[in-house]
C-alpha cells in the first residue's frame, strides 16, 4: 500500500503563475554538478514517453523549451530550467524503456536517487503517468520511496485528450484506488487542451513556499 507523505499537500484549482521568464540552465550527470543558486526545485519524474517534456512546456507557456522526442529514453541527464528567476523545474531521466542499453539503465537509477535523496532544495515531485496505461512497478516504487522520505509529491495522468471524458474519469478512479493515492493528490492533465494546468500549478506554488 502506498504510504502517505509526512507533509500533506492539497491541490486546489486557481490561477496559474504568470510566466515572465523561462530558460534552460544546464544538464547534470550528478548531484555535484547541479546548480548552486539555492532556488527551490520541483522535479518531474515518470516512465519514458509519458509526455513529461510536453507537460513542462505547457506549464511554462513555451512550445519547445523542454525537448520532446519520438524516441523514448532520450533524456539521460538531469535537466534544469529556471522559471521566473524564482524556481527550478528539474526534468529527470525517464525510466522503464526496454530498448535503452543496460549500462545506461544502471546509471539512471543511482543518478535519480542521488538527486532526489540528496538535493537540499527539492520541494516536491510531480510523478507522471499515462492515463491510458496501467501503472508499472517502477511508478509505485517511486511514490513509496518519496512518501517514505516525506517528500511531497503529486501524481499526474497525462494524455487525457486521447480518451473520452467518461473513460478518463474511470481511469482516474481506477489508478487512484489501485495505487492507494490519497484524495487530492492526482491530477488529470492534457497538454493539448490545458486541462489540469491550474491544479498542477497550485501544487507547485504550495510546495515552493513550504
Amino acid at each position: 500500500m502506498l504510504a502517505e507523505s509526512g507533509r500533506s499537500v492539497n491541490i486546489f484549482y486557481g490561477v496559474p503563475m504568470k510566466i515572465l521568464s523561462a530558460e534552460f540552465i544546464l544538464s547534470a550527470d550528478g548531484l555535484s554538478r547541479c546548480p548552486k543558486e539555492g532556488l527551490p526545485e520541483v522535479a518531474f519524474a515518470g516512465r519514458s514517453n509519458v509526455g513529461k517534456s510536453s507537460l513542462i512546456n505547457v506549464l511554462i507557456n513555451r512550445k519547445r523549451l523542454a525537448r520532446t522526442s519520438n524516441t523514448p529514453g532520450r533524456t539521460q541527464l538531469i535537466n534544469f530550467y529556471r522559471i521566473n528567476d524564482s524556481i527550478f523545474f528539474v526534468d529527470l531521466p525517464g525510466y522503464g524503456y526496454a530498448k535503452v542499453p543496460l549500462p545506461v539503465k544502471k546509471k539512471w537509477g543511482p543518478l535519480v536517487e542521488s538527486y532526489l535523496g540528496g538535493s537540499n532544495h527539492l520541494r516536491g515531485v510531480v510523478v507522471i503517468l499515462d492515463i491510458r496505461r496501467e501503472p508499472a512497478e517502477e511508478d509505485l516504487m517511486l511514490m513509496e520511496w518519496l512518501s517514505d522520505r516525506s517528500i511531497s509529491w503529486c501524481g499526474v495522468l497525462t494524455k487525457a485528450d486521447k480518451v473520452s471524458r467518461s473513460a478518463a474519469l474511470a481511469r482516474e478512479r481506477h489508478i487512484k484506488n489501485s495505487l492507494h493515492i490519497p484524495e487530492g493528490r492526482l491530477v488529470v492533465f492534457s497538454a493539448k487542451t490545458g486541462q489540469g494546468k491550474d491544479a498542477l500549478w497550485r501544487f507547485i506554488v504550495e510546495v515552493r513556499g513550504s
